[in-house]
C-alpha cells in the first residue's frame, strides 16, 4: 500500500505539472465565464426602454415582427425568434453566425443588436477556455490539448482525494486539511492551501472537470449512454443558411401556432421558434420554463403548419435516461443546471482550481529545488578523485 501510495503520488505530481499551466488557463477563463449569460443579457437589452404604453398596450403578433424585421434588416435572414414572458422584455432575432437583433414587441422598432465589446469578450474568453484562443486548424489543436488536460485534471483530482483521505480519523489530521491556518509560509503554507480547497471543492470540481471530458471527447458523450444501455445517437442536425444570404420565411399561420405554444404550459419564462423557410415544415418551438441554462425546465413543441395538432410535446421527462444524463453533464459543467446558485458554485470551485494549480506547482517547485540543493550539497561534500590517486613513485 504504501508503494501504491508513492506510485499515485508521483502519477498525481507529474500529470499536475504537465498540465499544469494549461489547468490555469481554464479555471481562470472559467471563472470569468460564470454569469457570461446574465452580464451579455444585461448588457445587451440595458438601454433598451420596453413596455406597454396606452397607445400599444399589446405584443404585436409574431406575423408582424417578421415583416419588420425582414423590412428593416434587408441584409440577411433571422433563423430564429425569442420571446420573454416580462413584459420589459425585447423580442430577439438570431442570425446565422451570433448576430442577435433586439425588437420592440410592441411597435415593431428595431432597438440594435445589443453590445458587440461584451460579447467580443466573452467571445475571446471562451475561445481560450475552449481552443488556448486558437483560430482556424489551431482549434482542432487547441482542442486536442484542452481535452487531454481535462482527462489530467481528472486524474488530478481523483487521485488527490485518494491521497488525502486520512489513514487515521482523529480531529488534528483532519483539522489539517480542513481549515486554513494562519501564520504559516512558504511549503506549510502551499501545502495546507492545497489541501484545504481540494477538500471544500472536491465533489463539484469532480462534477466541472468529469463533464469537461464529456463535452470534450465524442466517445466519452457516448459512455454516458452506453453506461445506461442506451444507443449513443446519431450526431447531426439541421443545416443552416449561410451568413449573410438572403432567404424566404413561411410566415402564414404562424400567429395561431405562437398562441398554442404559449397555451401548451402557463409558467413559461421564454419561448422560441426556428423560423421556417417553407409552407410545408413543421413549426418547432423551444419552451423554457427557467432561466436558459436549465434543460430539466425546457422542453420542445412540434406543431403541424396545416393542422394546428401537436405532431410532438417533448418535455425533459420523455426523455431517455441517457439523453437526460447527457443533459445535465452539459449544464452541469457551468453550474447552470442547478441556476444561479449552481453557476455561483462553479465559479467558486473554478477559483479553487486555479489556487491548485498554484499551490501544486509551487510545491513542485519547491520540491525540485530542494532536490538539486542536496545534489549539489552531495557532489561538493565528495572528495576530488584526484586525491585518491596515489602519488607516482619518486623511484
Amino acid at each position: 500500500m504504501k508503494l501504491f501510495r508513492k506510485i499515485l503520488f508521483w502519477c498525481h505530481l507529474t500529470a499536475g505539472v504537465a498540465a499544469g499551466i494549461v489547468i490555469l488557463i481554464m479555471c481562470v477563463t472559467g471563472v470569468l465565464l460564470t454569469y457570461e449569460r446574465q452580464i451579455i443579457k444585461w448588457a445587451d437589452t440595458r438601454s433598451y426602454n420596453v413596455a406597454p404604453t396606452s397607445e400599444t398596450p399589446n405584443r404585436l403578433s409574431v406575423e408582424t415582427l417578421i415583416s419588420k424585421v425582414l423590412d428593416k434588416q434587408s441584409d440577411a435572414t433571422p433563423t430564429s425568434v425569442l420571446m420573454r414572458s416580462a413584459e420589459d422584455e425585447p423580442a430577439a432575432f438570431s442570425y446565422t453566425g451570433g448576430r442577435t437583433v433586439f425588437i420592440n414587441p410592441y411597435t415593431g422598432e428595431v432597438l440594435g443588436e445589443g453590445s458587440k465589446g461584451v460579447r467580443n469578450f466573452f467571445s475571446v474568453v471562451t475561445g481560450f477556455h475552449r481552443w488556448l484562443g486558437g483560430n482556424g486548424e489551431n482549434r482542432a489543436i487547441g482542442r486536442a490539448v484542452t481535452g487531454a488536460c481535462n482527462l489530467m485534471f481528472l486524474f488530478v483530482v481523483c487521485s488527490g482525494f485518494y491521497m488525502w483521505f486520512p489513514r487515521k480519523w482523529t480531529k488534528p489530521q483532519l483539522r489539517n486539511v480542513m481549515w486554513f491556518k494562519r501564520g504559516l509560509g512558504g511549503k506549510a503554507r502551499d501545502f495546507n492551501w492545497h489541501n484545504v480547497i481540494g477538500f471544500w471543492s472536491l465533489i463539484p470540481l469532480f462534477i466541472v472537470v468529469l463533464s469537461a471530458v464529456v463535452i470534450s471527447y465524442t466517445w466519452a458523450g457516448n459512455l454516458v449512454y452506453r453506461i445506461v444501455g442506451e444507443t449513443p445517437p446519431v450526431s447531426g442536425g439541421q443545416p443552416r443558411p449561410p451568413q449573410g444570404q438572403r432567404t424566404e420565411i413561411a410566415t402564414d399561420g404562424l400567429n395561431q401556432l405562437w398562441a398554442k405554444a404559449e397555451q401548451q404550459t402557463q409558467d413559461w419564462q421564454s419561448i422560441s421558434l426556428r423560423l421556417p423557410t417553407s409552407a410545408d415544415a413543421t413549426a418547432t418551438f423551444t419552451i423554457d420554463r427557467g432561466d436558459g441554462g436549465q434543460p430539466q425546465k425546457r422542453a420542445q413543441l412540434t406543431l403541424d403548419r396545416k393542422s394546428g395538432e401537436v405532431s410532438r410535446w417533448e418535455p425533459f421527462s420523455n426523455n431517455t435516461t441517457g439523453r437526460k444524463l447527457r443533459s445535465i453533464l452539459r449544464f452541469a459543467h457551468t453550474g447552470e443546471v442547478a441556476g444561479i446558485f449552481g453557476q455561483t458554485i462553479a465559479g467558486i470551485v473554478s477559483l479553487g482550481g486555479a489556487f491548485l494549480v498554484w499551490t501544486g506547482l509551487s510545491l513542485a517547485w519547491r520540491r525540485l529545488s530542494a532536490w538539486v540543493a542536496r545534489r549539489k550539497l552531495k557532489v561538493d561534500t565528495v572528495p576530488n578523485n584526484t586525491d585518491l590517486v596515489p602519488e607516482p613513485n619518486s623511484d
